[in-house]
């Protein structure tokens, strides 16, 4: 195959890296992209540039980290070109028309299956109308289940930052869910 190198810091060959993480990095990504095709040329820009980048790599940080900050800088580009296409088309972006359906654990419960997969678009819908800067750290610390070090580390922002903006976009989320969760159907 054509992706492989070998980094004597980690003895792992680069095919390895992919098959341990390509799941992981595609779900990372397609959490902030919204879109399943995008994802999947985004995941593999990634693996990519990790690949022309994998000889720097200098191990001080966890190769799934560093994944991230791939990720994240090339979503974050691509939400650039996104940007900028929208000045232009004027045509507003709807990032959830793509987001998988949730699926029923209690199927003796219809009406609480439903609300529970209701809930859940809500929320989907709410982190993914979040602005960039504070739906990624939800999508690493929540979705994810990343360290506040290393949501720093694949974010390149101090632990302090990643804390305050994890704070602000609950707090979003919360006024974007307060209705929905204030008035519970009966």
């Amino acid at each position: 195959m054509l992706l492989v190198a070998f980094s004597e810091e980690s003895g792992l060959a680069f095919e390895e890296i992919i098959d341990t993480y390509e799941k992981r990095v595609f779900n990372l990504i397609y959490r902030l992209v919204g879109d399943y095709d995008e994802a999947a040329d985004l995941t593999q820009d990634t693996f990519v540039a990790a690949y022309r980048g994998y000889s720097r790599f200098r191990s001080e940080c966890s190769v799934y980290t560093w994944l991230c900050r791939i990720a994240i800088n090339n979503c974050k580009n691509r939400f650039r070109e996104r940007d900028r296409r929208r000045q232009y088309e004027d045509a507003p972006f709807n990032g959830d028309d793509n987001l998988p359906a949730a699926t029923a654990s209690d199927e003796s419960a219809p009406h609480m299956a439903v609300e529970r997969k209701e809930l859940r678009e809500r929320i989907e819908q709410a982190i993914a109308a979040l602005p960039e800067d504070y739906k990624i750290v939800v999508v690493l610390r929540d979705m994810h289940a990343m360290s506040y070090q290393e949501i720093a580390e694949a974010t390149e922002l101090s632990i302090d930052n990643v804390k305050v903006r994890l704070s602000r976009a609950r707090a979003m989320l919360r006024r974007k869910l307060e209705p929905y969760l204030a008035n519970p159907a009966p």
